[in-house]
């Protein structure tokens, strides 16, 4: 069965009661087909993690003040490294498989454990530990590496400084080198170089990989990266480093943030991190990279895998969020409607729906680039696929979906704890504690807004360069026609005539808008569009001073992070377009298809306004969307428990009494205490019953 099978009409009937489980011969989903799809290709590195994640020791703790919160993370990392969980990120020459796509599954199942320690563990093996592997040498490798990975040595990254945040190329922080001692003189020239917010900073780290101005003989040349001791093995701070700690924060209290600074640190001139840039002992500078720009960001696109990973964390905290919020909704029964004897179950209710299960399908789309994210991320760093236009795919794909899911996390997380009402606000049933730890997520490993212009300025450099193929006079007519196009869609004519059309086929209207082909054009055409328009209206800019063309630019900033966040959105539809494909069974194919139709029209109807404005839907397609979403909902609500479950959320990942069997019982407790009150002769009589009674005695029988 298709979609165009069972177009959603204005005939389609709507529930007036309870919702049943799907009923024998209708669509329904194969679960562990379902999950085995979402766990995608590295599906034993993910059992097995979420497996250690059920652990009760490497829970999040509740009621641990800041300090206790952090020795007991310090002593779940030590667990963790005793497991070599770390391991599949080693390459050969180091005993490893090179496995950098099972290491990061693996390392993305610890949310729904702790955060706090996820993002330790990041810190330590994906941060510190990798970048002396991604940035040094095998001498680095061979000298740092195994003491890194077995907690022997502690690190932080030293990358954020107060003053430019994600503006790493602006660091001040500097590394001077002396020729004399054949050292490099690590120093930190004011208060906003100062290092800060790093992970192990505060107490644990014994060493740092430090992001600095690397200068000699005279001349910068750029952020470069060295490795830094910073205590002893008792603790105590070096000469020349100092440390603060950040104190509590809003969340991942196990996480010993601090800040560090440098008074003219010595270290020994082999401690630079030299794969992309070296210094001689008389102070030569030499690079395989000649362009300075392309080796800073090729030095940064090696540590890539925070992004990928913070991606695939937050869609599996949506998950746990989801599982908690929805198990809850098919027990908890909340005033009555049909049945006189029973309450109601919120999932019944078509708001609750609607505030959930677009939640629940963007979720679906989510795990299913991410999935495209971490095989693309695979390809690169196992060497592979390793060139440099894979690398800046890479990044960029990065860089388009891990501010997209981070912010549906918290968006998820939210609505999930409102949805819970009080019970949701009580730090026993998890999403407070989760939306406090995933609330950074949205800004660490490039903040959010930075990674979408980066997005945008990507996409606006491939617009600019599919424009180089057409000669001088091709450009102009081309500009002009485009401006001419897009001025068209900002007049009414458009919409009216498609809405004529509409009139006259209205079937065909209607059952195209759950059309594949439909929802993807629309998509599509926003994402152009939206670049084509800040392409054309940045121009001038190329003809402008440096000063004025960035003001020309700044002006369009919104719209430029407007076309980015399009972007993403029909690279998630895709993604998930994709996957449904993929999948072997027929009515778990058309259970995700309903899910995806939901994904897809709830984008365009988020947007719906541009789309009118723009011409590229009629008011007539508009209402219709409105209500097929609605409709969407009803079909999708026998089928959300087993959506969930393909969650594959495990016990022990769950400690929230609400979606452990707590409701159910007060709701089996509460059905079996009112059905023995009706059947008493001794209950008390309602006063509107009584009332209801002593009016019919009054009434002459007619």
């Amino acid at each position: 069965m298709t979609t165009t099978d069972h177009p959603l009409t204005d005939s389609s009937p709507t529930p007036t009661g309870p919702i049943p489980i799907p009923l024998p011969g209708t669509a329904r989903l194969d679960v562990e087909l379902v999950a085995r799809a979402l766990k995608g290709r590295w599906i034993q590195a993910r059992d097995t993690a979420r497996e250690r994640a059920a652990r009760p020791e490497l829970a999040r703790p509740l009621d641990m003040s800041v300090a206790e919160h952090r020795d007991r993370v310090l002593d779940q990392m030590h667990m963790l490294a005793a497991e070599n969980v770390s391991w599949p990120m080693l390459p050969d020459s180091l005993g490893g498989p090179n496995d950098n796509g099972a290491n990061v599954a693996a390392f993305e199942e610890l949310v729904v454990a702790n955060p706090s320690l996820q993002i330790k563990a990041g810190v330590q093996w994906g941060l510190f530990t990798s970048a002396i592997l991604q940035l040094g040498t095998e001498e680095h490798h061979q000298k740092w590496i195994p003491a890194a990975m077995s907690l022997e040595t502690p690190g932080a990254f030293a990358m954020t400084e107060i003053g430019h945040g994600s503006d790493v190329q602006s660091l001040a922080t500097t590394a001077t080198y002396d020729a004399q001692t054949e050292e490099w003189v690590i120093h930190t020239p004011i208060r906003a170089a100062w290092k800060d917010y790093l992970g192990n900073a505060a107490l644990h780290a014994r060493a740092a990989t430090v992001f600095a101005r690397l200068i000699t003989q005279g001349v910068d040349h750029g952020v470069h990266c060295f490795y830094v001791p910073i205590r002893d093995e008792h603790g105590g701070l070096l000469p020349g480093i100092r440390s603060e700690d950040d104190g509590p924060k809003g969340g991942l209290n196990g996480v010993d943030n601090g800040r560090l600074a440098f008074d003219q640190v010595r270290v020994p001139r082999t401690n630079l991190l030299n794969r992309y840039g070296d210094v001689a002992p008389d102070g030569t500078y030499t690079s395989p990279i000649e362009s300075p720009g392309r080796r800073f960001f090729t030095m940064l696109g090696t540590l890539v895998q925070g992004r990928v990973s913070l991606d695939g964390s937050a869609v599996r905290a949506s998950q746990l969020a989801l599982h908690i919020a929805l198990t809850y909704a098919s027990q908890r029964r909340q005033f009555s409607a049909a049945d006189p004897t029973q309450e109601t179950v919120l999932l019944d209710y078509q708001a609750h729906l609607h505030r959930l299960l677009p939640k629940l399908a963007a979720t679906y789309a989510g795990a299913f680039a991410h999935e495209q994210l971490l095989i693309a991320f695979d390809d690169v760093f196992s060497g592979r696929g390793d060139t440099p236009q894979a690398r800046e795919d890479l990044e960029t794909l990065a860089a388009a979906l891990k501010p997209t899911s981070t912010r549906l996390a918290m968006d998820t997380i939210q609505e999930c704890r409102e949805a819970c009402g009080g019970q949701g606000f009580l730090a026993e049933n998890q999403l407070v504690g989760l939306h406090q730890d995933l609330d950074v997520y949205c800004t660490f490993e490039g903040d959010n807004t930075v990674l979408l212009q980066l997005v945008a300025k990507r996409l606006l450099s491939d617009y600019t360069s599919e424009l180089a193929s057409i000669d001088r006079a091709g450009i102009g007519r081309f500009i002009a026609q485009r401006a001419e196009t897009l001025a068209k869609r900002h007049t009414p004519w458009s919409d009216l005539a498609q809405g004529l059309a509409d009139r006259g086929d209205r079937e065909r209207a209607f059952a195209s808008l759950r059309a594949v082909e439909f929802q993807e054009e629309l998509l599509a055409e926003r994402a152009r569009v939206k670049v084509e328009e800040v392409a054309l209206a940045l121009r001038p800019a190329a003809k402008m001073s440096p000063a004025d063309a960035a003001a020309h630019v700044n002006k369009h900033q919104v719209a430029m992070l407007a076309a980015a966040r399009a972007h993403a959105d029909v690279v998630r539809w895709r993604a998930f377009t994709a996957g449904i494909t993929a999948i072997e069974d027929e009515g778990s194919r058309d259970v995700l298809t309903d899910v995806r139709d939901l994904f897809g029209l709830t984008l365009i109807h988020d947007d719906l306004a541009w789309f009118l404005l723009n011409g590229l839907l009629s008011t007539q397609r508009g209402r219709q969307i409105t209500s097929d979403l609605r409709r969407l909902l009803w079909r999708l609500r026998p089928h959300v428990l087993d959506l969930v479950a393909a969650f594959d959320i495990r016990e022990g990942h769950v400690r929230a009494p609400i979606a452990l069997g707590a409701e159910a019982e007060r709701q089996r407790e509460a059905a079996e205490h009112f059905r023995a009150q009706r059947a008493s002769s001794d209950s008390p009589v309602s006063e509107k019953v009584l009332r209801e009674r002593e009016k019919a005695r009054r009434t002459p029988a007619r």
